[in-house]
């Protein structure tokens, strides 16, 4: 690989998904096309956002910054937004000559801070309502080859985001059904319900997987798949019970495909990668300076089959999604355990709430019924979920799905102490400005006065006619 060439830059980003592609060992994917991009590139895989709700997990990938860094650690359709106008994808290859595109949404705030020359996101295709890959491919195709320089084009799919379509645009020709899969392993829980949402979550991702293959055939086409480099991966986890909106690791872990030119081919990668690497590595390739401060690193030594030295420690947090869902978390994990810091303890989850409750908001949640059914392991997840202690500890090589707090065992006292370590120091390296009592009380309090006034009746909210203030105490220019 080299540093010198004008690599174009296709970076594809989904929604809402897990490492649930057949490159990754799942025997209900069908994901050819993505399944092929693996074999032809790096295959990460462990792969982590940052925080598992959409604007933060972006605003991560073309950043570098982790969400209690860059302000955005909520959504942006709820007037979270960024401190500051800092260096990003897009702003930093634009200035380095590159076309600069995106098809899909942004979803980060402010928009004009992200300079795309061209800017598609008509609801008529691109939406969580109509998903017609072969519009995207279409007009991916146009852009890209529509001039001799260099182009960053970014794909942002809208699959798979709720609602799970079973079939849009004809796509996928042979849906899944129910009897076809089983639940996803983190969720715990097995009913035919489940089952036919995670069925239809499947034919979201062959959908998806179908989107990625015409664009990549469309690259091929025009003869520019050998000087381009090719970046799969998502915004955070599936939306189900313990996925999406939680710090567990079906909300957390995730996809990372990337084919450069003349790599070695179907590498597997097992070092710790999160969000925030993808910026520095793409400039590194690029040969664009990296900006100062950024919190990843660049793993093209990974991607060059060097054993270079990487990260042992891991870190994501989780602050709010939409106003109803703040709930600030911080989480660390290295080769083998897990710790989750719930910063508001004395509080329900309102995440695991907002799948189980009565008036469910996320209908592919696991009802109190269902977990009422569920064995007692299950049931006391559950438990935890809905009301954490200040502190969570897992033995992934043994729990991968996080079933087992140890927390309280004195046999992993050790390790528990040698987490927190790690996870202060974070803190402080990163300038997170919660560590301080003081910011987080004035945070929580601001979010309590805004719930009350505007999202009592719902959790999309009455009006956008508050001010959030935080900017003035949490970030220090």
């Amino acid at each position: 690989m080299s540093s010198h060439t004008r690599y174009n830059i296709l970076l594809m980003i989904s929604e809402d998904n897990g490492q649930h592609l057949g490159c990754y060992g799942d025997p209900h994917a069908q994901t050819p096309h993505l399944d092929k991009l693996a074999s032809e590139g790096v295959r990460f895989e462990n792969m982590y956002a940052t925080q598992a709700v959409c604007s933060p997990g972006r605003a991560s990938i073309l950043t570098g910054l982790y969400p209690h860094q860059n302000g955005q650690f909520g959504l942006a359709t709820h007037k979270y937004a960024l401190y500051d106008r800092f260096p990003n994808l897009p702003d930093l290859l634009k200035n380095a000559g590159y076309r600069t595109g995106l098809i899909g949404k942004l979803h980060i705030n402010p928009e004009d801070a992200f300079p795309y020359d061209l800017w598609q996101n008509p609801k008529a295709w691109i939406s969580f309502a109509n998903r017609d890959v072969r519009k995207m491919a279409e007009v991916a195709g146009a852009f890209m080859n529509s001039s001799d320089e260099p182009f960053f084009l970014q794909m942002s799919f809208p699959d798979a985001h709720l609602p799970f379509h079973r079939q849009q645009f004809g796509i996928p020709a042979r849906p899944l059904d129910g009897k076809d899969v089983a639940p996803l392993p983190f969720v715990g829980i097995d009913t035919p319900r489940l089952r036919d949402e995670t069925a239809d979550y499947y034919n979201c991702m062959s959908r998806l997987d179908t989107g990625v293959g015409l664009v990549l055939e469309q690259l091929e086409a025009m003869g520019k798949a050998e000087n381009t480099l090719v970046i799969f991966t998502t915004d955070h986890g599936a939306q189900f019970s313990r996925g999406k909106t939680s710090s567990y690791e079906g909300g957390l872990r995730i996809p990372l495909i990337v084919r450069c030119p003349g790599m070695n081919e179907g590498r597997v990668r097992d070092e710790l990668i999160s969000q925030v690497d993808i910026l520095p590595t793409v400039t590194d390739i690029a040969g664009i300076a990296c900006p100062a401060g950024v919190a990843g690193a660049s793993f093209v030594p990974l991607l060059n089959g060097e054993d270079a030295a990487w990260r042992t420690h891991l870190y994501a947090e989780w602050g709010s999604g939409g106003v109803v869902t703040y709930f600030p978390q911080r989480c660390v994990r290295d080769g083998r355990y897990k710790l989750i810091a719930n910063l508001l303890q004395d509080r329900p989850s309102p995440s695991a709430l907002g799948y189980s409750e009565p008036t469910q908001k996320w209908a592919s949640g696991a009802t109190r019924e269902e977990i009422a059914g569920a064995n007692k392991r299950v049931r006391a997840a559950y438990d935890l979920y809905e009301r954490p202690p200040e502190f969570e500890l897992y033995d992934l090589q043994n729990d991968p799905w996080e079933f087992e707090n140890l927390s309280d065992d004195r046999a992993y006292t050790a390790a528990l102490q040698a987490l927190k370590t790690r996870l202060a120091s974070w803190q402080a390296d990163t300038n997170d400005a919660l560590r301080h009592p003081e910011n987080l009380n004035r945070l929580t309090q601001k979010h309590d006065e805004i719930r009350a006034q505007y999202y009592a009746e719902s959790a999309w909210g009455s009006s956008r006619d508050y001010e959030w203030d935080y900017t003035e105490y949490l970030y220090e220019r």
